[in-house]
C-alpha cells in the first residue's frame, strides 16, 4: 500500500481515525463504550480460543510491567482481593488454595519448601520478639 492509498483529504487513515474517535468521545458516554466493549468481547470469544487470550494477556502484562511499578501491582491486587472477597465464600478460597498448592508442588522440590518454611519461621520469631519488647 502506498502512502497515497493511506491518505484521503490530506489525512492518513490513522489521523482520520483519531479525529473520528475524538468526535465520538464528545457525543457518547461511558455506558456507550461499555456496551460496545461487551459486544466486541462476546464476538471475539466466539472466534478465538483460550490460547489467543493467553497470548494477549501475556503481551498486555509485559507492556504493563514496563510502565508500572510495584506499588501499582499492590494497589490493583488489593482492589481485586477486596472485590473478590465480596463475591466469594470460604469454599472458593479453599479451592483456589488447593489448586495453587498442587501447581506449586509440581514446580518445586523439597528444598523449596524447607527454604520458605525457614524464612517464615524466622519472620514469625522476629514478630514475636517485637511484640514482646512492646509489651515489656
Amino acid at each position: 500500500m502506498t502512502n497515497k492509498d493511506n491518505e484521503r483529504d490530506g489525512m492518513t487513515r490513522s489521523e482520520a481515525g483519531q479525529k473520528g474517535g475524538e468526535k465520538t468521545s464528545q457525543t457518547h458516554d461511558k455506558e456507550f463504550y461499555q456496551d460496545i466493549g461487551e459486544k466486541g468481547g462476546e464476538k471475539t470469544s466466539q472466534t478465538h480460543d483460550k490460547e489467543f487470550y493467553e497470548d494477549i494477556g501475556e503481551k498486555g502484562g509485559e507492556k504493563t510491567s514496563q510502565t508500572h511499578d510495584k506499588e501499582f501491582y499492590e494497589d490493583i491486587g488489593e482492589k481485586g482481593g477486596e472485590k473478590t472477597s465480596q463475591t466469594h465464600d470460604k469454599e472458593f478460597y479453599e479451592d483456589i488454595g488447593e489448586k495453587g498448592g498442587e501447581k506449586t508442588s509440581e514446580n518445586h522440590d523439597k528444598e523449596f519448601y524447607q527454604d520458605i518454611g525457614q524464612k517464615g519461621g524466622e519472620q514469625n520469631s522476629q514478630n514475636n520478639r517485637s511484640n514482646n519488647n512492646r509489651n515489656s
